[in-house]
């Protein structure tokens, strides 16, 4: 059951409009930004990274939670993404795979652009069939 208690998202939207603000994105012009908040209170932000290689371009999201890895932390319980699209954008399919990793289906996702524009959603709903890896021996998902 999805636990829709209000939520005061504004320290996260704050850190997800800053590292908006610091996206590299020569290439498309398309900036985002993104905080995620672990289990253990931290916020993490991260801005899209484009290259001139399309395939190496990171998205806002994985940076954040690469940035929450890198920091001992490993269970995502919201997160925040902005974008300058009207509606706002969703994280894409892949960074939508590798929250799964990380977060439970029902993590909180808010989706918010400059202009005001919210929508709140759970990680089920953006990802209904998530990659899963059989259970024979296989890292985390055996133990």
């Amino acid at each position: 059951m999805v636990d829709w208690t209000p939520m005061d998202w504004e320290e996260l939207v704050a850190v997800a409009s800053q590292a908006r603000d610091r996206a590299y994105a020569p290439y498309s012009g398309f900036r985002v930004g993104a905080a995620l908040l672990t289990d253990d209170g931290t916020i993490h932000g991260g801005c899209n990274v484009e290259n001139r290689s399309f395939g190496s371009t990171v998205c806002a999201e994985r940076v954040a939670i690469g940035t929450a890895v890198a920091s001992g932390s490993q269970r995502i319980t919201a997160v925040v993404v902005i974008s300058e699209s009207q509606p706002p954008a969703a994280p894409c399919g892949l960074c939508l795979q590798v929250l799964t990793e990380f977060g439970d289906p029902d993590l909180r996702i808010l989706l918010v652009n400059p202009e005001g524009e919210r929508q709140e959603h759970r990680l089920e709903d953006l990802h209904p069939h998530p990659f899963e890896m059989p259970q024979q021996g296989l890292g985390r998902l055996s133990q």
